[in-house]
């Protein structure tokens, strides 16, 4: 059993844990590379490629769809088009997501714990978004997100011991392995996952998984 009050810090995905905003990342990856003159077959490679790898910088998967399947140079001006065509994409898509319910509540039952968004998505993409929903006030100690990785993230936002114990609110495999690399206590996040196979790749890290914000409130022991 998980017991809130053993943890300092909270942090939290944003896709798939706070927003239900999977789905329409995957259209908007899709609308991104169509934009930029990719074929449909490429377009549908870019989003093979975005969920295999959910939760990571879109600057590196940008790369990789120049590289490998445009068979493109990384140039600023490529990138930079790519981006600013997610971004519209993006924010077009997610303005209208569900936010998890209970939201509220667990902060109001945590008020002594440090909350922060740790985030594959763009850090400016996710601030609008959350001030856009009236959330942005909740994370008062932090919404953070690409192109730093949520590896830089932990290394460079939580390296202060006195965020620690943490406990990682997370939807993929990348946040699992990103937990387990900084020490951090984990919950999977199930309901709007998009990760194929979580329950078999759970037992195989050994972590637990709740279904959403609303039943982590039924944990606290």
């Amino acid at each position: 059993m998980i017991n809130l009050d053993h943890y300092q810090t909270i942090i939290f995905d944003c896709d798939g844990v706070i927003l239900n905003s999977n789905f329409q990342k995957i259209e908007a990856y899709r609308n991104a590379a169509l934009e930029f003159g990719a074929s449909k077959e490429q377009a549908e490679s870019l989003v093979q490629h975005h969920v295999a790898l959910t939760g990571i910088s879109r600057y590196v998967k940008f790369e990789y769809f120049l590289i490998h399947i445009l068979k493109q140079k990384v140039t600023e001006k490529n990138m930079n088009k790519l981006i600013q065509s997610l971004n519209k994409n993006v924010v077009k898509l997610l303005k209208s997501c569900e936010v998890a319910k209970g939201l509220d509540k667990l902060r109001e039952s945590t008020l002594d714990k440090k909350w922060i968004v740790a985030s594959g998505g763009d850090q400016q993409e996710v601030r609008f978004l959350f001030a856009d929903k009236k959330i942005d006030h909740l994370f008062g100690d932090g919404i953070y997100g690409s192109p730093r990785s949520k590896h830089e993230i932990f290394e460079q936002e939580l390296k202060d011991i006195s965020w620690y114990p943490a406990l990682f609110l997370g939807d993929s495999l990348y946040d699992i392995q990103t937990a387990k690399k900084y020490d951090v206590d984990f919950l999977f996040v199930s309901d709007w996952t998009d990760l194929k196979d979580w329950k078999k790749i759970c037992a195989e890290y050994d972590v637990s998984a709740i279904k959403n914000i609303q039943a982590l409130m039924n944990i606290k022991v």
